[in-house]
């Protein structure tokens, strides 16, 4: 990406961003179990994804161990599942849909496989359409659409204009889901609601390369909100 100066206030740091993306989330889903008909929560929801796929690749292109993250995210991916299936559907099974943490463990191996393709080029192509094939087959959240959007953040971090022509065809061509209508200057359109992840462009381009307060502690931390927020919103949802 461009270098980073002369950003607003300083910027935003990772820690920044998490929790930006962290609370995104949450009112996210809150919106789907405790606070229905609010609209704007889970539109506020759609920016954050992205922060957290554009963390991932900066996580993977400072990683000092590779197979630690990737066993981290597997590991929360596990530990999340049950409360992801008790928020989505009321229950401590559902196979039908799988929590972020899997589509984002996919969405760093494309990018491990994508960033070899010189010395493995014909491995790198078939590991990046298996684990597309996985995503959207294993039904995770966000399906083969999150995890190319990992990639496009890794193969485009040097350049905003293709970054948002990549979120733009992910989020409004393809990924279009439940339609919104908008007037606008005396005409009626539709916006797909999935756009507004668009929104997160502007944050993220905020970056400034810096950890931030917290280090480390602050990292972890989003790893246990993940599943912690969704057992307490699925068991609220069950005594409402």
């Amino acid at each position: 990406m461009e270098e980073r100066r002369n950003l607003p206030f300083g910027g935003l740091s990772a820690n920044a961003l998490r929790l930006l993306a962290m609370g995104f989330m949450l009112l996210d889903h809150m919106w789907a179990t405790i606070v229905p008909g609010n609209l704007w929560m889970t539109c506020v929801g759609r920016l954050a994804f992205p922060i957290f796929a554009f963390q991932l690749v900066e996580g993977y292109r400072h990683s000092s161990n590779l197979k630690r993250y990737k066993q981290r995210l597997l590991l929360f991916g596990l530990l999340s599942e049950l409360p992801f299936n008790l928020m989505i559907a009321g229950g401590w099974v559902y196979p039908f849909h799988q929590n972020v943490l899997f589509t984002l463990l996919l969405g760093l191996m494309v990018v491990e496989a994508v960033d070899h393709r010189k010395e493995h080029p014909w491995k790198s192509m078939g590991l990046l359409a298996l684990w597309v094939t996985v995503a959207q087959l294993g039904m995770t959240d966000y399906g083969a659409m999150g995890v190319l959007m990992v990639l496009g953040f890794f193969l485009f971090r040097e350049s905003r204009i293709l970054q948002f022509v990549m979120m733009l065809l992910l989020n409004w061509i393809w990924f279009k889901g439940r339609m919104l209508p908008l007037n606008l200057f005396g005409l009626a359109w539709e916006v797909p609601l999935q756009a507004f992840a668009l929104l997160a462009l502007p944050l993220i381009w905020l970056y400034n390369g810096e950890k931030g307060r917290g280090g480390r502690v602050m990292s972890r931390a989003g790893y246990w909100f993940y599943p912690l927020h969704m057992l307490i919103l699925g068991l609220l949802v069950r005594v409402m």
